[in-house]
């Protein structure tokens, strides 16, 4: 295997992840050091950077030599049985954040495990599959600090604040969380994780009107909860096959579209009165509205 750059992470609410938070997404520390990889190529442990494969002359903060000669056996070990596995983790050393335990510095701290079956597919083993793993064979990682499904924005906050992984007794939060949804594709077709980095929130929060944005999130989950019922997915669903004489994939948009339109054009004023003319948060609706159809009709999709 040939080394290969750590995907993108980008900020939480920008276009790139657009709809992460719909489905089960899982919350992680996010620690400030140095991106490296390890892999296996025709039985050789190649070490890498973020953005190139290491050799003896090329170092990153001393990575490679701490993991050939000090720590890296248990990586060694998961690799040789798993060939087919890429580890991707931080190396701690000093970056911007200085607050980390003395005894968390220069060590390897696993936050992906990739299985790669040809180098055009490959998949990210989700959390649950990887942990034990890494577990036993006694290799460090970031350990997973909240599990939603369909996140909001609020509960990640939560995590944010509260996030003091290897950071020193009150020397207060660490960099900021990542949020992971192992079935999200972006609109780009990519596979993108978000961030919310505390430093950046901090001056975002004193702009932002929080409690308008919670109020939207909820009355979304409630519109979606109550009125994106089975019955209008089965009658649209129905529809579509009747005048198209069968199914094919093709029509996923058009079903997904027809759902949602028909709920905001038909129970729009329903959930104005039942709601009590709730701020609506139109575009989560229409996220919500579409993991509902994924998971109403599974075998479509």
């Amino acid at each position: 295997m040939k080394f290969r750059a750590y995907q993108h992470i980008a900020r939480f609410g920008t276009t790139e992840v657009d709809g992460i938070e719909i489905g089960t997404c899982y919350v992680f520390p996010k620690i400030d050091g140095t991106n490296g990889s390890i892999w296996q190529d025709t039985g050789q442990i190649c070490y890498g950077s973020r953005k190139r494969h290491l050799g003896e002359t090329d170092d990153n903060h001393n990575f490679l030599y701490a993991m050939e000669q000090e720590q890296g056996e248990g990586v060694r070990k998961l690799l040789q049985d798993h060939p087919n596995y890429r580890v991707y983790g931080e190396w701690l050393v000093p970056h911007t954040l200085k607050t980390y335990r003395k005894d968390a510095w220069q060590k390897f701290y696993v936050f992906d495990v990739v299985e790669e079956k040809s180098e055009e597919i490959w998949r990210h083993l989700p959390y649950e599959e990887y942990q034990p793993l890494l577990e036993a064979y006694k290799i460090n990682y970031i350990p997973c600090i909240g599990k939603y499904v369909n996140g909001t924005y609020e509960a990640f906050l939560k995590c944010l604040e509260g996030n003091t992984f290897l950071i020193e007794d009150g020397r207060g939060d660490g960099e900021g969380i990542v949020i992971k949804n192992y079935e999200f594709v972006n609109k780009y077709g990519r596979q993108t994780w978000a961030k919310i980095v505390a430093s950046e929130f901090k001056e975002k929060h004193v702009r932002d009107n929080i409690p308008e944005k919670l109020s939207k999130v909820n009355a979304a989950d409630k519109i979606v909860d109550e009125y994106c019922t089975a019955a209008l997915i089965e009658k649209t669903y129905a529809k579509i096959v009747a005048e198209s004489n069968g199914w094919s994939s093709k029509f996923i948009p058009r079903l997904l579209n027809t759902v949602y339109h028909d709920l905001v054009e038909e129970e729009c004023w329903n959930f104005v009165k039942k709601f009590k003319n709730p701020v609506v948060d139109f575009k989560r609706v229409q996220n919500l509205t579409t993991e509902k159809i994924k998971q109403t009709k599974p075998e479509l999709f």
